[in-house]
């Protein structure tokens, strides 16, 4: 029997702690490729950049005393799966796995995250995959910080990648995204959670002086947690403090009952 495909990608960017973390635990479970965005990619979504030079880099790095052959992609994290699956992989691999990222990404901002922008084009293309975030300080999210521990949700990616090439997505769900809390170990619960339909970061408007001033829309945590039900991600992560496993798909349809479309007016 051939060895199990697994295609590891995210987008923090190759030299991401979390990725290689990742890497040395999926192991593992087979022979892992790594393709992933040259520079960091956070906030890119699914997008496919024009601007994107889609230059591929062969490196070697050296983690945990182990050289890896890896795939430094000018673009996107969308656009390094792509890369990864037309060019670098000469077969379709069994799983993709985006991350595991600096950050939780929850609520409806999840269309925002390049992680899991990466697992839904891995899907697209009819691949199950994981979108693996760790919650993190705000401080921490565009940064290589060395403080960020992820030994535990390197293990827990694992236990889930196994569940996956083992048992198959459920139902109708094409990409699993884990949320795992920071204090979180092999021990902690999980549970079955839904996008929660509140915003979890809000813009904030760029501070300075003049419109000819270089300025970016920045963001901070807001949330009414009287409107936030208990089986939601964030408060699944945030206030009982367990890892939060929801699965998504790729169809955004929003469904209307007859008497909906008949009410507004068109047959």
């Amino acid at each position: 029997m051939d060895r199990l495909q697994i295609l590891l990608t995210n987008d923090d960017g190759i030299r991401s702690p979390g990725l290689w973390a990742a890497a040395a635990a999926l192991s593992s479970l087979g022979y892992v490729t790594v393709v992933a965005p040259r520079e960091q990619s956070s906030g890119m979504g699914r997008s496919l950049p024009s601007t994107s030079d889609g230059l591929i880099r062969v490196e070697t790095m050296r983690v945990n005393g182990q050289d890896w052959t890896v795939h430094a992609v000018g673009g996107s994290p969308a656009q390094a799966v792509q890369h990864a699956l037309l060019e670098v992989m000469p077969q379709p691999p069994d799983l993709v796995v985006s991350g595991i990222n600096y950050g939780e990404n929850l609520a409806s901002g999840i269309t925002i995250s390049g992680t899991v922008g990466a697992a839904l084009e891995a899907a697209s293309m009819g691949i199950p995959a994981l979108a693996v975030s760790l919650e993190t300080e705000k401080a921490h999210h565009l940064s290589y910080s060395t403080e960020v521990d992820f030994s535990e949700a390197a293990q827990i990616t694992l236990y889930f990648a196994r569940l996956v090439v083992e048992r198959g997505l459920p139902g109708v769900a094409q990409v699993l995204k884990i949320d795992i809390p920071s204090t979180a170990t092999r021990q902690t619960p999980w549970q079955w959670t839904r996008v929660s339909q509140q915003r979890y970061y809000m813009p904030v408007a760029a501070q300075r002086s003049s419109w000819d001033v270089p300025g970016t829309v920045g963001y901070e945590l807001a949330l009414d947690w009287q409107r936030e039900p208990e089986d939601t991600d964030v408060y699944t992560l945030l206030k009982k403090r367990q890892i939060s496993v929801c699965p998504l798909q790729l169809d955004l349809t929003a469904f209307l009952t007859q008497a909906e479309r008949d009410d507004f007016g068109w047959a």
